[in-house]
C-alpha cells in the first residue's frame, strides 16, 4: 500500500512537473513576447524620426516599414510616414497614413495637428481647422500653443485675418516670449494695415539680436515704410545690406521693391 501509494503520489507529482505551462505562464510568456515586438519597433521607429531628422527621407520611410513589420498597430509610426511623405510630395500616401493614424488612435491630437498642417498646405483650409480644432479641444493636449500658431497661420492663408489675430493674439497671451508667434502676428497685423500694433509685435523680435534676421527686420523695414519713417527704414535696410547681404530680403531692397 505504502509503495502503491508512494508511487501514486510519484505519478501525480511527475505529471504535474512533466505537464504544459500554466495558462499563467503561457499569458506571461505571450505578453512577455508582444512588449518585445512593441519595443524593436519602437527603436526603429526611433531611428526613422533621426533619419528624418536629417533629411534622409528614403532612409526613414525603410525605418517606418520596419517598424510597422514588427508591430502594425503602432500608430505613431503611420504619423511619421504621413510627415515624410508630405515631405516627398506624396500627398495621397501622406492624407492615407495620416488618416490611418487616427483610424488607430482617434484621440492623437500629434496626428491631428500634424494632419492639420498637411491639408493647409494643400490649401484645404476649412478640412485643416477641423483638425486642429479636434486637437485643441483634447483636454490632456500639451503642445496647444503649436497648434494655434500653425492654426492662426492658416487662417491668414485663407484670407481670414480677423481669426488669424484672434488666434495668434490667444497663443500670444499664452506665451510672449515666442518668437514665431510674436512674428506671425505682427505679419497678420501689417496686412490688417494695423501698423502701430504690427510694429509693437516684430520690435520686440528684432531688439534681441541673436532672434533679428533678413525676414523680421524686412517685416520690420515694410511696416515703418507704411508709418512713414524714413530714417528707420534706411536704417533697417542697411542692416539687411551689410548682415544678410545675399538674402531674397537684400535683393528685393536693391530693386526698390519694398512692399513685396
Amino acid at each position: 500500500m505504502g509503495q502503491g501509494a508512494d508511487g501514486a503520489g510519484f505519478g501525480r507529482l511527475a505529471g504535474r512537473l512533466c505537464g504544459g505551462p500554466t495558462r499563467e505562464q503561457r499569458e506571461s510568456r505571450a505578453n512577455a513576447s508582444q512588449n518585445e515586438l512593441e519595443r524593436r519597433a519602437r527603436v526603429r521607429l526611433e531611428l526613422a524620426a533621426a533619419y528624418f531628422g536629417r533629411g534622409q527621407n528614403a532612409t526613414a520611410l525603410d525605418e517606418v516599414k520596419l517598424a510597422l513589420t514588427t508591430d502594425p498597430n503602432l500608430g505613431e509610426a503611420y504619423n511619421l510616414r504621413g510627415l515624410i511623405y508630405a515631405s516627398m510630395d506624396e500627398a495621397a500616401l501622406a492624407e492615407q497614413s495620416f488618416k490611418q493614424a487616427l483610424q488607430l488612435n482617434a484621440r492623437d491630437a500629434d496626428a491631428m495637428h500634424n494632419f492639420g498642417w498637411f491639408l493647409c498646405q494643400q490649401r484645404r483650409f476649412a478640412e485643416s481647422e477641423v483638425q486642429f480644432k479636434a486637437a485643441l479641444a483634447l483636454p490632456t493636449y500639451r503642445e496647444s500653443l503649436r497648434t494655434m500658431m500653425a492654426q492662426g497661420v492658416c487662417q491668414a492663408r485663407a484670407g481670414r485675418l480677423d481669426l488669424a489675430e484672434r488666434t495668434l493674439g490667444q497663443a500670444y497671451e499664452l506665451d510672449p516670449a515666442n518668437p514665431a508667434v510674436a512674428v506671425n502676428l505682427s505679419e497678420v497685423l501689417y496686412k490688417r494695415g494695423d501698423y502701430e500694433r504690427a510694429r509693437f509685435y516684430i520690435r520686440r523680435v528684432n531688439a534681441q539680436d541673436n532672434l533679428a534676421n533678413a525676414q523680421t527686420l524686412w517685416l520690420a523695414l515694410r511696416i515703418e515704410n507704411r508709418l512713414g519713417q524714413t530714417a528707420q527704414v534706411q536704417a533697417l535696410g542697411d542692416q539687411i545690406r551689410q548682415r544678410w547681404a545675399d538674402s531674397p530680403e537684400a535683393k528685393l531692397l536693391a530693386k526698390g521693391r519694398i512692399d513685396e
